[in-house]
């Protein structure tokens, strides 16, 4: 599996999304603009001392992700998405993609992709969402619980 998060804003976020693909074997793939540097001391926290076991790829934009793996399938998560997190029948190779923690995915990005735009059910009538690490290990394990966890014990 790959994870995909574009323009990630919150350096915890992200090391525990790291952590998360360690222990997963899941590649990381960072796109666009950071709200941070790699380097910074809250990655380390959170998962930075993991990295050196992390399948990690950096792209500038999505447009040179897709590039790189355009055969592969690509999936959007959003408050926005079409249908439910768990209606997905996931690839072995498929991305999840994520955006930032304060903007989402663009509604451009939504639209052009909206066959493949997805969801986590939540209660309404909240301004607030699950926090982005949380979405993305749910996803990330439906994904996987549906291919047996393939090399976890």
């Amino acid at each position: 599996m790959h994870v995909a998060l574009i323009n990630p804003d919150i350096p915890q976020n992200t090391g525990n999304v790291a952590r998360t693909c360690v222990m997963t074997a899941t590649s990381l793939h960072l796109v666009g603009q950071l709200g941070f540097s790699l380097d910074d001391r809250h990655m380390r926290r959170a998962g930075l001392d993991y990295w050196q076991h992390l399948d990690f790829y950096y792209h500038e934009s999505f447009e040179a992700l897709v590039k790189e793996y355009g055969d592969h399938t690509f999936y959007f998560f959003s408050t926005r998405g079409k249908k439910r997190y768990s209606e997905i029948a996931y690839g072995y190779n498929d991305f999840l993609v994520f955006g930032s923690e304060t903007k989402g995915l663009s509604p451009g990005l939504l639209e052009q992709w909206v066959h493949c735009s997805a969801r986590v059910p939540m209660i309404s009538g909240i301004q607030r969402s699950l926090n982005l690490s949380n979405t993305v290990a749910l996803v990330l394990y439906e994904a996987l619980r549906q291919h047996h966890f393939p090399g976890m014990e």
